[in-house]
């Protein structure tokens, strides 16, 4: 019921995630500044990227905190697990109960995993497409979102789509999330649109308010 990808860049770690179900982005995307990122998808238990990071904290090795998670998760066969560690090739777990047409696919510094696809190769559609992209992780995420999408997405209509990524500070940078909508991915772009310029003015409004911009909002003078 899912399509994400998750990667890296300069230091920050980034999910981009869409889904037939509602408010996919609140049960899958897992991230942590400085350490890395997890998605837990299919029949999601949203504990075990939270596990992933854990391990990941420790060692830093994708694939080997996939497998040190799985060998204590239940019901394995139904999860579909990716992660991005700081460095090193980013990993992917596929259990045997896995949702129709599946795949997945790793890239330089991403992996893409998909279920109840039009097509096993939208992962690596999706991969591509992010390797290709230039400018903020931001931009370059939301490229291989609509990839994904264009190269058939699920197979049936997507409702809910988010985008995070979190990079120096305790918080995510960009949180943004369509829980329902006929066209999640496009009104996802067009709330990116406006986020990314304020972006680090509201980083800036956490660390030193009192050199940060104006809201601009009516009341504040």
């Amino acid at each position: 019921m899912t399509f994400s990808i998750a990667a890296r860049q300069d230091g920050r770690f980034g999910m981009a995630v869409s889904s037939s179900s509602p408010a996919v982005a609140a049960r899958c995307a897992h991230l942590r500044p400085g350490i890395g990122v997890a998605a837990s998808q299919n029949v999601t238990d949203p504990r075990l990227g939270g596990r992933i990071l854990d391990r990941l904290a420790v060692h830093g090795d994708a694939d080997r905190a996939i497998s040190e998670v799985g060998e204590t998760a239940t019901d394995l066969d139904y999860r579909q697990l990716t992660a991005v560690g700081p460095t090193g090739p980013a990993a992917w777990f596929s259990g045997k109960f896995t949702l129709g047409t599946h795949g997945a696919a790793v890239g330089a510094h991403s992996v893409a995993a998909g279920n109840l696809l039009a097509t096993s190769e939208v992962p690596r559609i999706m991969v591509n497409a992010f390797e290709a992209a230039t400018g903020e992780l931001e931009e370059r995420l939301l490229a291989a979102l609509r990839a994904g999408l264009d190269g058939g997405g699920e197979a049936g209509p997507v409702h809910s789509a988010g985008l995070v990524v979190v990079a120096d500070v305790e918080w995510p940078v960009t949180d943004l999330r369509v829980d329902w909508s006929e066209s999640p991915i496009d009104d996802l772009a067009g709330a990116l649109q406006v986020w990314l310029p304020q972006r680090d003015d509201y980083v800036r409004r956490g660390l030193q308010p009192s050199t940060a911009p104006s809201y601009g909002v009516p009341g504040d003078q």
